[in-house]
């Protein structure tokens, strides 16, 4: 086994002061007041829920919020008060946009990756059969590390907020903290390989101190897996304290088929039955819903998340965003990843583009609509206003891309919005430098807080351990995935 890894700051942007864009101006352990200066371009909704490209803008940050964001030339803000300054015109420039939103990952599954290829299997319900068992045996250190893994894969990404539909709580927190992500940890209610995870489990939780970044709220795999009780205490929950409930809707036909044969009923009716089609329910998937049903989840303004990638490499199906969109529900649809296991890689604009995709020939997704997804969207239906947005009163949640970067160039000078189609289109890039809560957690492509080499020979190390398990467990048809 390596060296268990030590989580520290390897560097940070203040012992990088003369160096690339970082002007220390204060000798400070956290620069509390941050001028961003002179972005080229920075890519945000406004207030109206447009898309906009703001040419020659400046950000000024004071501790977590923006305060302010103008045009260069005269502004009063005087230089002798900041900590930090960012110079993001030089060389080239930095392209700014605010920190993408992911609202669903399996975080702790990341050991999974390679576990679950199935193009050479023999016994393709066998295979399958083995993720709950893994899942199962990812505890403890192992957890840790693989939601390490997971969470600053994102980072790399541009991704600053993640939705964590899981058993584990404290372990992703744990990884979350060291790593300084902002994460939605929505707990498991019932849980298949965790017989020990119960709703009094997720409860506690919810009432227990957490960090900073961290928002907790409820999630369930499938509808038909809960009964009257979990679903009457968890609509108590979700009154009282307000929080996210998000569960895996009618991602397959077999899912719907066994709610009604179970309760009698389809999917929306039982949320409809127990109060839960409010703008506090998030759904992902989506798949097999008629037109009545789409016009009932978009008029109780219920959030949806979008997965075309996992759809499309599980054969789930294909979501009718046309439908959504006809029916002005489009502003409540955001994406997610999903895991190691339905997708690639764990970034949202290779997701944005899928997306695109997706829907041709027979409809197309504008950029601007697929930004939003990743962006206000995202921030929408997981309920945090505050996020999203590059604006006052916004937390300082910001991605910074090399404008001189391929993807990015060539773009029309005399129209800057096609930087928004280059950015999605050109899928799977690497962020420059990324803040999250006024922070800099990655500057000069390096994170600042984790030893990625380490870490991940620590992900080799227990993926290697997890596996030796798995193999020694014997595999039932009981155990085959629905």
């Amino acid at each position: 086994m390596p060296d268990q890894i030590v989580f520290k700051h390897i560097t940070s942007e203040l012992e990088r002061k003369n160096h690339s864009r970082y002007i220390l101006l204060k000798s400070t352990q956290k620069p509390r007041k941050v001028l961003i200066k002179g972005s080229p371009f920075i890519i945000t909704a406004n207030d109206k829920n447009e898309v906009q490209v703001l040419r020659e803008h400046s950000i000024y940050i004071e501790d977590s919020e923006i305060k302010a964001v103008y045009p260069e030339g005269p502004k009063a803000i005087n230089v002798k008060n900041l900590d930090l300054i960012y110079d993001a015109g030089a060389r080239g420039g930095i392209v700014i946009t605010p920190g993408f939103i992911n609202a669903h990952d399996h975080v702790p599954m990341y050991l999974m990756r390679s576990a679950m290829l199935l193009d050479y299997a023999k016994d393709l319900d066998g295979t399958i059969a083995k993720m709950p068992i893994w899942q199962k045996h990812i505890d403890g250190a192992a957890a840790v590390i693989s939601a390490l893994g997971d969470l600053t894969e994102q980072q790399r990404g541009g991704i600053t907020t993640t939705l964590n539909h899981n058993a584990l709580f404290a372990e992703v927190d744990e990884a979350a903290d060291v790593c300084g992500q902002r994460v939605i940890n929505c707990v498991s209610a019932i849980s298949n390989s965790r017989p020990d995870v119960t709703l009094e489990a997720a409860a506690k939780y919810i009432i227990a101190p957490k960090r900073e970044l961290s928002v907790p709220g409820i999630a369930f795999h499938y509808l038909y897996k809960v009964n009257h009780a979990l679903l009457l205490a968890v609509k108590k929950l979700q009154d009282q304290h307000q929080i996210l409930v998000t569960l895996h809707f009618a991602e397959s036909k077999g899912v719907v088929e066994q709610c009604v044969s179970k309760f009698g009923m389809r999917e929306t009716k039982m949320l409809e039955k127990y109060g839960l089609l409010n703008p506090l329910t998030l759904l992902s998937h989506v798949l097999y819903v008629n037109n009545q049903e789409i016009e009932i989840l978009v008029k109780n303004k219920v959030g949806i998340v979008h997965l075309p990638t996992s759809n499309s490499i599980h054969k789930s199906g294909v979501f009718n965003y046309p439908k959504f969109a006809e029916l002005a529900g489009g502003e409540r649809v955001a994406l997610g990843t999903d895991s190691v296991v339905s997708k690639s890689r764990l970034d949202l604009l290779t997701e944005a583009f899928q997306t695109r995709i997706t829907h041709l020939p027979n409809y197309t997704v504008y950029y601007e609509d697929l930004f939003k997804m990743i962006t206000v969207n995202g921030a929408r239906v997981l309920n945090q206003p505050k996020l999203g947005r590059i604006a006052p009163g916004c937390k300082a949640d910001i991605a910074f891309w090399k404008l001189k970067d391929r993807g990015f160039l060539p773009f029309d000078e005399n129209d800057p919005a096609t930087l928004v189609g280059n950015i999605i289109s050109h899928g799977g890039r690497n962020i420059r430098d990324l803040m999250i809560n006024g922070r800099f957690i990655i500057s000069n492509r390096m994170h600042n807080l984790v030893d990625e080499s380490d870490l991940m020979e620590q992900i080799q190390y227990y993926h290697m351990e997890v596996r030796k398990l798995v193999n020694k467990e014997k595999i039932s048809n009981k155990d085959i995935c629905q």
